[in-house]
C-alpha cells in the first residue's frame, strides 16, 4: 500500500509562489494517477489538478488554470504542485491523492471527483496573506 506525505506549504504573500511535493513510500507513485485537492473549514474538499499515470495528461479546476502546474517526477517518485501567483481565496490544506479507478481507467471515474481516489495524505498547509 502507498503512503503519501505532503510537503512544501507554508505562509507567502499575495501573488507569491509555492511548490508543493507529494512523496510516495511503500509503493511507487509512478504507476497511480494523482490529483491535488484542498479545503478549507467548514467546505468540501476542492479539486484542484491532476495528472495521469502516465504524465502525458493534466487537468485543472478553473479557478488555478494557467497560475499552477501539476507534474511527476517518477525518478524521485514525487508529484508536485507548482502554484505561482497566489491569491489569499488559495489559502487551505492541500493534500495528495492517488486513484486506483483512474490508474486503471475505470469507467465512470472522475479526475475531479475525491470519492474515487483511494489513497490520500494528510495535508499541508498552504496561507496567502493580502
Amino acid at each position: 500500500q502507498v503512503q503519501l506525505v505532503e510537503s512544501g506549504g507554508g505562509w507567502v504573500q499575495d501573488g507569491g509562489s509555492l511548490r508543493l511535493a507529494c512523496a510516495a513510500s511503500g509503493r511507487t507513485i509512478g504507476s497511480k494517477a494523482t490529483g491535488w485537492f484542498r479545503q478549507t473549514p467548514g467546505k468540501e474538499r476542492e479539486y484542484v489538478a491532476y495528472i495521469s499515470r502516465t504524465g502525458d495528461r493534466t487537468t485543472y479546476t478553473d479557478s488555478v488554470k494557467g497560475r499552477f502546474t501539476i507534474s511527476r517526477d517518477s525518478a524521485k517518485n514525487t508529484v508536485y504542485l507548482q502554484m505561482n501567483s497566489l491569491k489569499p481565496e488559495d489559502t487551505a490544506v492541500y493534500y495528495c491523492a492517488t486513484s486506483d479507478k483512474l490508474s486503471y481507467g475505470w469507467a465512470g471515474a472522475s479526475d475531479a471527483n475525491a470519492l474515487d481516489y483511494n489513497v490520500w495524505g494528510r495535508g499541508t498547509q498552504v496561507t496567502v496573506s493580502s
